[in-house]
């Protein structure tokens, strides 16, 4: 996925969700922030960041945030372009076990939530929620940095579809190069945490993949391992 008309800039301030005020060849001006999560490890003022300019003079703001360095590592925090990494990922046939599946579509409802894809794995229609991860620490990449409902609940509709005869997937797309592994974080949120696990061992696939980053273009790549939380509460 190849993103154009991109600039370097510097991080100042998050005005708000969707506002962050930025600087682009020494001129203070406001970017939209196109993640909706905290993202406060990585959103540090006089962080690098790279800036896509939009090509429609009428918007409000002219750049849109796409990624940020920390330290040497660049992360892409563009959610949207998480699902779009899955989408070139599955009608390409790179995602290990998912190499044959047909008729992929997107947004579609099941329940009460529209997972963002449905695809055909030979005769079973199966549903898959993506999830973004931009959140790294110690090498290791977590997932939600906020607590999420929204997030809970797409595990507990992905757990009633698989008990329904679907193929589930949960596939968390660790938008960054560099991570030995991924795990829930369960000190952020613990319901996303305990329906993650009771998902998977109800028979949903959960899948992690990082990502290939450039200031010019992002490519899902490999898989990571998972470490899930076994304790006595998730039992």
């Amino acid at each position: 996925m190849e993103y154009a008309d991109l600039s370097e800039g510097v991080f100042i301030e998050r005005k708000n969700r969707f506002v962050a005020e930025i600087e682009v060849a020494g001129t203070r001006t406001f970017a939209h922030v196109p993640n909706t999560g905290r993202c406060k490890e990585i959103f540090l003022p006089g962080a690098k960041i790279i800036v896509s300019r939009a090509s429609n003079p009428k918007r409000k703001y002219a750049y849109t945030l796409l990624m940020v360095y920390k330290n040497n590592m660049l992360i892409h925090i563009d959610s949207a372009g998480a699902n779009r990494l899955v989408e070139e990922a599955l009608l390409q046939h790179k995602i290990k076990g998912l190499e044959g599946v047909t008729e992929v579509t997107r947004e579609q409802s099941f329940g009460n939530s529209r997972f963002d894809f449905r695809f055909r794995k030979g005769k079973k229609l199966c549903y898959m929620e993506v999830k973004g991860v931009t959140l790294e620490e110690n090498g290791v990449a977590k997932f939600p940095d906020a607590p999420t409902i929204r997030g809970a609940r797409h595990l507990l509709e992905l757990t009633e579809a698989r008990a329904a005869g679907y193929g589930a997937y949960v596939l968390f797309v660790i938008q960054m190069k560099g991570v030995t592994s991924f795990t829930p974080f369960l000190e952020r949120d613990l319901t996303f945490t305990k329906n993650l696990v009771t998902a998977h061992r109800n028979g949903v696939e959960v899948m992690a993949y990082d990502s290939l980053v450039t200031p010019e273009n992002i490519t899902l790549d490999r898989e990571v391992d998972i470490f899930l939380p076994d304790g006595e509460e998730f039992i």
